[in-house]
């Protein structure tokens, strides 16, 4: 009889994630035992109280890693390594700001999300929930397991535990999506398409799992890895999991043709709640998809390259092409994230020890652009002919003029679109500048051409909206610029200000990133 043998837990190195997750618990007594008046307040403390020890903790642990090297945390499932805490520190950085910009209010009192989720839209139980003002306080603790998912995700070197911080992650935004107070049905029809499409990829994930436990007998990176070095050459079993687990982690970060949930999730879900998708989301992908292709792909490199190759190009092309044509302020940064999507895979394909730390500066200037630009078009608002603010302006044609309205929002808004487009001082130009040049180290000239060229297109798009925000008068006064309680206005400065700190002074970032670019084997 096999006698069970518990695996050896390092307690310490899992104190981020460990925050985390009695925070997430806690945050669901407190909705069972906190009284309601008191209920809101407590949790988004507890949430960014979390949050913030959780960062601290990250910070003790690099200085850990630093000083005694990487390690495995659970037997080997998890590792702690400098690129996982890297990604980590980036990811708690990036959930910060968006939780302030999920928490916050309107003027009027107003928050992004629905006062009862379980109430069907346009009904008279819906409208008493509304004036008896409850709060959802399950967004948070909500958030905070996806963060969770997430942390975890940065770190996975199992494919098992990979899967199951995926779901982690997954669901909780799932459920999310589907919480915005107003367009209710169009949440709705978001968070449906998310979650069976999600679903669609996960299950293609798990098949991919299963054809690489079947070709290496084990789920572990190192092994996997050490299978593929033994080969004589590429097995159809090899080749179709790495293949269908780069699927499920491709749909995750947007990247075509497994996009297209992307624009419609954008467009439908809590503004906030996009913001925090779109730089958290994609971040713990790129930094799970990372350490996959860093550590298990390289002996593959040439088989996969035409795959991979398509797909970069690919997502770059539907990014730029489809993002000039709409007319949706929220449609349009989905697609100049899908865009995006493709200029971080250079940097990942690139498989380059410089690719490690160019990604993770590159997504952390994205993170702050996104939830800083998400976070104006939850101020900006539509009026109905008696006066009263009501739904978000999402069409572009209502930013007409917003640069009079309100020439701070407007002029925060030009710094997230002039660092998506790539100008000079600008931590989007750094970040660009950083995973194209390892790109070309990396043999990847021909598509660094096509992402200077789709670049270039892209700041179309982003030009188009900063015309009508200062050189387009408006037609009517239909929209507005609406005062908040003050954690998006903290927000927005924070994402202007690291924005243009990262652009004007990316040296000390990318030396610290640089410094953790070597993954544990």
């Amino acid at each position: 009889m096999t006698q069970f043998v518990a695996p050896a837990i390092d307690w310490a190195a899992l104190t981020p994630t460990v925050i985390i997750f009695a925070a997430a618990v806690l945050g669901v007594i407190v909705e069972t035992f906190v009284p309601r008046p008191a209920r809101r307040a407590v949790q988004v403390a507890l949430a960014l109280v979390a949050v913030a020890g959780a960062l601290v903790a990250v910070v003790w642990r690099w200085t850990v890693v630093q000083e005694g090297g990487p390690r495995e945390v659970v037997a080997g499932a998890v590792v702690e390594d400098g690129p996982a805490l890297a990604a980590q520190a980036v990811l708690l950085v990036v959930a910060f700001v968006a939780l302030l910009v999920i928490a916050d209010r309107t003027e009027t009192m107003e928050g992004a999300f629905v006062a009862s989720g379980a109430t069907r839209p346009g009904t008279e139980e819906e409208e008493e929930a509304t004036k008896a003002g409850l709060f959802q306080g399950e967004v948070f603790p909500l958030t905070l397991f996806s963060v969770l998912g997430m942390m975890v995700f940065c770190a996975a070197a199992d494919l098992l535990t990979l899967f199951v911080a995926l779901e982690v992650l997954s669901l909780p935004l799932y459920i999310l999506s589907g919480l915005a107070r107003r367009r209710r049905l169009l949440s709705q029809e978001a968070s449906l398409k998310y979650f069976l499409l999600g679903a669609l990829s996960s299950g293609l994930f798990l098949f991919g799992i299963v054809l690489l436990y079947g070709y290496a007998g084990s789920f572990r990176f190192a092994a996997i890895a050490d299978a593929v070095t033994a080969a004589s050459g590429p097995d159809v079993i090899l080749l179709g999991g790495v293949g269908l687990v780069l699927v499920g982690l491709l749909f995750k970060v947007g990247a075509a043709p497994f996009h297209a949930w992307t624009p419609d999730v954008y467009q439908g879900a809590p503004t906030p709640v996009t913001g925090f998708m779109a730089a958290a989301t994609k971040l713990a992908a790129f930094a799970a998809m990372l350490r996959f292709m860093y550590v298990v792909i390289p002996g593959l490199q040439w088989d996969l390259a035409p795959a991979l190759w398509t797909v970069i190009a690919l997502t770059m092309l539907v990014g730029t092409v489809l993002g000039i044509v709409q007319g949706n302020v929220k449609r349009m940064l989905a697609y100049s994230s899908i865009a995006h999507a493709g200029f971080v895979l250079l940097g990942v394909v690139a498989l380059q020890q410089a690719g490690i730390s160019s990604v993770l500066f590159y997504l952390l200037a994205y993170g702050f652009a996104t939830v800083g630009a998400f976070a104006v078009v939850t101020l900006v608002r539509e009026t109905d002919p008696d006066g009263n603010i009501t739904a978000e302006a999402n069409e572009l044609t209502q930013w007409a003029g917003l640069g009079k309205r309100s020439p701070l929002l407007a002029a925060s808004m030009l710094v997230f679109l002039l660092s998506f487009a790539g100008i000079p001082l600008t931590a989007g130009f750094m970040g660009k500048f950083t995973v194209f040049t390892a790109a070309v180290q990396g043999g990847l000239g021909p598509l660094v051409v096509l992402a200077v060229l789709a670049s270039a297109a892209t700041a179309f798009f982003y030009v188009r909206l900063i015309v009508l925000m200062y050189f387009t008068a408006p037609d009517g006064d239909t929209t507005v610029a609406v005062e908040s309680e003050g954690m998006t206005t903290v927000a927005i400065a924070v994402s202007v200000v690291a924005t243009l700190a990262l652009g004007l002074f990316p040296g000390p970032v990318l030396e610290t990133l640089a410094s953790a670019s070597t993954y544990l084997p």
